[in-house]
């Protein structure tokens, strides 16, 4: 099969969507299909206001259109709603090709917190991108439900993976030598430092031991100034990143919007226990809440979370992590697909 993946979120940006796509197309291709991956890196780009660090393609529809004519793919899914998500939207309608989306992130709870701008119509925003969509694909059955509760049609269940070989078991907390002698417990939060990932509010936790901290983003230098006492280590290649997470104590998760939250996953491949709220997400990679909750401890008290964290079994989290394989994610994908040219039936304006 050929696959054209349309996506604005690519190398060389580092968050959760980046590492699902990368070892999406890894495995897609290990498995005989051939995946062209249209990405902001081959167009003219300008930063996405608000938002440091992400770039994204500006006015891309004629050289997109140029490269899927090209290319002629058997399926076209569109990773993202942003410009390139919008530009291969038209194209397909245009030409009456059939397509796939993805529901990654949820833009309209950062727009909110970030712009003011009401949530409802941010998802009335997506609803209009995604409504031809033959198949949305959303990473949480948690998440599924409220888009469906939303309007949104054709959900599609998906999930993720993370690579239990780069990302080893620690039976215990592992000392990391370039990170010298740490006070313990040793917690820590990895993720992009912007205001929907409330990061603030694993900073403020009055906590025993060292915080760490990687990651970068628009928040990075009010909350370096403000927090001086945390250890900083902004952003690590993912070899060196294994090495951090098996290190810690406690993986801390203040995020309340999240999809789904690779991070906790990685962190529990590691043996590292989580801690986090009982929302979309930390349930899905958990398993529940309660005594369904595998891997660490959610709890509406961070704090809390954290303390009974400590007393979690590492191997538990590393069992819980391993029933997560990309290779299963990427034949869920591929399952979800849809022929180009085969007609679906949907009416895109309706």
């Amino acid at each position: 099969m050929k696959l054209a993946l349309v996506t604005d979120a690519w190398l060389p940006q580092v968050n959760g969507v980046v590492t699902t796509l990368l070892e999406l197309v890894r495995e897609l291709e290990q498995s005989g299909h051939e995946v062209e991956v249209i990405h902001p890196g081959q167009f003219r780009t300008r930063p996405c206001p608000g938002y440091a660090g992400i770039d994204l393609a500006v006015r891309p529809a004629r050289e997109l259109a140029r490269r899927l004519d090209a290319f002629r793919p058997d399926a076209i899914h569109l990773a993202t709603e942003g410009p390139l998500g919008w530009a291969g939207r038209g194209y397909c309608l245009k030409r009456g090709l059939a397509f796939t989306t993805a529901f990654h992130t949820k833009f309209p709870e950062f727009l909110n917190a970030r712009l003011g701008l009401p949530v409802s119509w941010g998802y009335a925003l997506f609803r209009h991108f995604h409504r031809p969509s033959a198949g949305v694909m959303v990473p949480t059955e948690g998440v599924l439900h409220m888009l469906a509760q939303r309007g949104f049609d054709r959900l599609r269940a998906w999930t993720h993976g993370v690579d239990t070989q780069l990302f080893a078991h620690a039976p215990e907390p592992r000392p990391h030598p370039p990170l010298g002698e740490l006070e313990r417990p040793v917690s820590l939060f990895v993720g992009r430092l912007s205001h929907e990932k409330r990061v603030e509010e694993f900073l403020e936790l009055d906590l025993p031991g060292t915080k760490l901290v990687c990651g970068v983003g628009p928040l990075e230098a009010r909350l370096k100034a403000r927090y001086p006492e945390v250890r900083w280590l902004g952003v690590l290649a993912r070899e060196e990143l294994a090495r951090v997470y098996a290190a810690a104590d406690v993986f801390v998760f203040p995020s309340r919007a999240e999809t789904f939250g690779l991070v906790m996953l990685e962190a529990m491949a590691c043996g590292t226990p989580v801690a986090a709220y009982p929302v979309n997400g930390p349930l899905e990679v958990l398993g529940g809440a309660g005594e369904q909750a595998r891997g660490g401890v959610l709890d509406e008290d961070l704090r809390r979370a954290f303390d009974a964290a400590l007393t979690r079994s590492r191997h538990e989290a590393r069992e819980r992590a391993l029933e997560f394989s990309w290779q299963h994610a990427a034949q869920r994908f591929a399952d979800h697909l849809v022929p180009a040219r085969q007609p679906t039936g949907v009416n895109p304006e309706r």
